[in-house]
């Protein structure tokens, strides 16, 4: 018995070479836990989906390219001395360097076309024939589907907890919502049956108030998707009565416990985005489980709403008091990356764009519409070789010239 407390000491003495290997394993034993969670962890790291952020690598340039759009239909017959282009994109704050915003335009030249002015003999830059017929495409789908755009903003107005929205929040959201730029007077002061403008009393901000609740708009997009879910695929009623479609993306690692957790969360009920909840009591743990999947139904039918079905998550967080979504967005959606996606791509980490994970499929809206299709025009002339203009320019002085020929006979 003595030989054996002498032996345990010197093991456990800590200036022995035997204690400092066994020091590790100790560690690991007692910091294991002994069992694991089987709910969602509140913090994830973003797993990147490729497809996504190159998608936003487009956009990017899209951006760039609609600011000089803009900047150009701005001046008068819509056309810029390339003299002047510093000093405008530096106001505008572009985010060029001396003599950028030229080379910018010349790796575009089947949007911006640069020539010489006959009589000043100076350059200038305006729009090609196809950029303007992009725009003119895009402002005719946007005016046809104006009666979708204002079922769009009341269903928007109708989330709100209180049922109105700051007119301004609205307005720096548009083009993602595919209203038209007069929408305060097209869709708004036209439609008194369904808004009305008010002025708040303490500033001097302007709110959108809806008129009445419409029963048939308060359906969510989510219950369409499981009744198809349901149908065609037989899903069991319980499962999918309160489930959202969950596509993690590629690399993102999913264990046991963490599978069991998305069943539970799946399977937790929660209130309607356009109920009003004012009067239930949210302070047990229960409900502010239903609240916080309550968030994610409302996250997910603004996504709906869009007509690309993403948009910035600065735009999200202006709906965030009304709504009664979580302070912490970015950290809240990373939660659940099997339905959203954010990009940090497109604008040099600046902006996070949300995608809803559902709306695409290899790169592309799986139901997309007329606005859609008008502004992906504009991202096939961006991503076009501009070999192919020089060509068509080539071809273009041949047939002149072989006009020219015909004339002269």
């Amino acid at each position: 018995m003595k030989s054996l407390l002498r032996n345990a000491s010197t093991t456990l003495n800590p200036n022995t070479k035997i204690f400092t290997k066994l020091l590790p394993l100790i560690h690991q034993t007692l910091t294991k836990p002994f069992s694991q969670s089987t709910t969602i962890p509140t913090k994830q790291d973003r797993v990147r989906d490729h497809g996504y952020d190159n998608y936003m690598e487009v956009e990017k340039k899209i951006r760039k390219v609609v600011k000089f759009h803009n900047l150009i239909l701005s001046q008068p017959q819509n056309t810029i001395p390339i003299s002047l282009l510093d000093n405008l994109a530096r106001r505008l704050g572009l985010g060029f360097k001396q003599h950028e915003p030229g080379a910018f335009l010349l790796k575009f030249p089947h949007v911006f076309e640069v020539y010489e002015h006959p009589v000043q003999r100076i350059l200038y830059c305006r729009l090609t024939r196809k950029a303007l017929d992009q725009i003119r495409d895009e402002q005719e789908a946007v005016i046809s589907q104006i009666p979708e755009a204002v079922t769009r903003l009341r269903k928007l107005v109708m989330m709100s907890n209180t049922g109105r929205i700051r007119l301004e929040h609205v307005r720096i959201a548009r083009s993602e919502f595919g209203l038209p730029e007069d929408f305060e007077y097209s869709v708004i002061l036209k439609h008194p049956e369904f808004f009305r403008l008010v002025d708040a009393d303490e500033t001097r901000d302007k709110y959108i108030e809806i008129v009445g609740r419409e029963e048939s708009l308060t359906h969510c997009a989510i219950e369409r998707v499981r009744e198809v879910e349901y149908r065609t695929k037989g899903i069991d009623a319980e499962d999918v009565r309160f489930s959202f479609i969950v596509n993690f993306p590629p690399g993102f690692k999913i264990g046991k416990y963490f599978r069991i957790a998305v069943w539970k969360w799946q399977r937790l009920p929660y209130w309607s985005p356009y109920e009003d909840i004012s009067g239930y009591d949210l302070r047990s743990l229960e409900a502010q489980k239903r609240l916080e999947k309550r968030a994610v139904a409302c996250i997910h039918e603004l996504l709906s709403l869009t007509v690309e079905k993403k948009i910035t998550l600065e735009r999200i967080a202006h709906f965030r008091n009304v709504m009664c979504l979580p302070k912490k967005l970015k950290e809240f959606l990373l939660q659940h990356q099997g339905i959203f996606y954010i990009s940090t791509r497109g604008n040099y980490g600046k902006l996070h764009t949300v995608f809803l994970r559902e709306a695409y499929k290899r790169g592309e809206l799986v139901e997309p519409n007329e606005v859609y299709f008008a502004r992906r025009k504009l991202a096939e002339l961006v991503m076009m070789s501009p070999r192919k203009a020089k060509v068509d320019a080539e071809l273009v002085r041949y047939r002149n010239g072989f006009d020219d020929e015909d004339d002269s006979e």
